[in-house]
């Protein structure tokens, strides 16, 4: 009886929390879903009642913004330059990572030192000199460049987060292994990154994350409209439509950036939660 009266004073006590979490969950989740019925409304609708369900569903709107906004283009353009960006980031911090938290040698705490403080930098701070580096040796304008330096702006969080994971790893295995005689690399690619997937997931998911939705370096490293990325060519579009008031296909273009991101959390939440806990509670 007095468990039940301990646990019933329990949950009494939880109940102001959850009731605010869910209220912020549903400040979160209504934008979202008003954004997407207001995508399958006819402009009409939209100017005469925003709030009110769509009487029919206008998939017209997103055949618009696919073809006449070019959607489509901007979202091949992302899907290349984000899976160009994440394998040659994970080709770089993997290494980078491995070296940094496995061998001990001269200025290498000192370089670990300096490239964690590097996460402190946000990208607008160096804009401009990456710009005009860039502008000297005509590479301006180009997706690949635009994927390299997304590969590299990201990799300061990357070693860090990364870390963990791999000072996490005893070291035995390795040292059986190179008995068996086998190298620093395949070490590393056969013994380190298989045990390291989580840490790996992790990083991989994140920088997916970040460069999808990344829009100052896309807007001031591209200037040709065929090769924006899907946050500029988002902006380009609602300059569009504002003017051309097809605010239907405005919203299509909203659910096309949104979707991609809204499933990958759906999908990996539990995975990214448990990756970034293990990665800060081992040393």
């Amino acid at each position: 009886m007095n468990a039940k009266r301990i646990d019933l004073s329990g949950m009494l006590c939880r109940l102001p929390i959850r009731l605010l979490l869910m209220l912020l969950s549903l400040t979160v989740v209504y934008p979202l879903i008003w954004n997407l019925y207001s995508s399958l409304k006819s402009n009409t609708e939209i100017m005469e009642n925003p709030w009110a369900l769509p009487e029919t569903f206008q998939w017209q709107n997103y055949v618009s913004a696919f073809e006449k906004a070019r959607m489509g283009d901007y979202f091949l353009n992302s899907v290349m330059v984000v899976v160009l960006a994440t394998a040659l980031h994970l080709l770089l911090v993997i290494p980078i990572t491995y070296a940094l938290s496995r061998y001990r040698f001269m200025g290498s705490g000192v370089l670990f030192g300096l490239l964690t403080a590097c996460i402190f930098i946000q990208e607008p701070y160096i804009l401009v000199p990456m710009y005009l580096q860039l502008s000297q040796i005509h590479m301006l304008d180009n997706l690949v460049v635009l994927a390299m330096i997304y590969a590299v702006v990201r990799m300061p969080f990357s070693v860090f987060l990364l870390s963990g994971f791999v000072k996490s790893i005893p070291v035995d295995y390795e040292q059986a292994a190179m008995l068996d005689g086998c190298s620093y690399t395949r070490n590393l690619w056969r013994i380190v990154a298989p045990l390291a997937k989580p840490g790996i997931f992790t990083v991989g998911l994140l920088a997916v994350l970040g460069y999808w939705n990344e829009y100052a370096i896309a807007l001031t490293m591209i200037s040709t409209d065929t090769h924006y990325t899907l946050p500029v060519g988002l902006v380009n579009l609602y300059e569009v439509q504002r003017y051309a008031t097809d605010w239907g296909a405005l919203f299509a273009g909203l659910m096309i950036v949104l979707i991609p991101t809204v499933a990958v959390y759906l999908f990996a939440q539990e995975r990214l939660t448990q990756g970034m806990s293990i990665g800060g509670i081992k040393e």
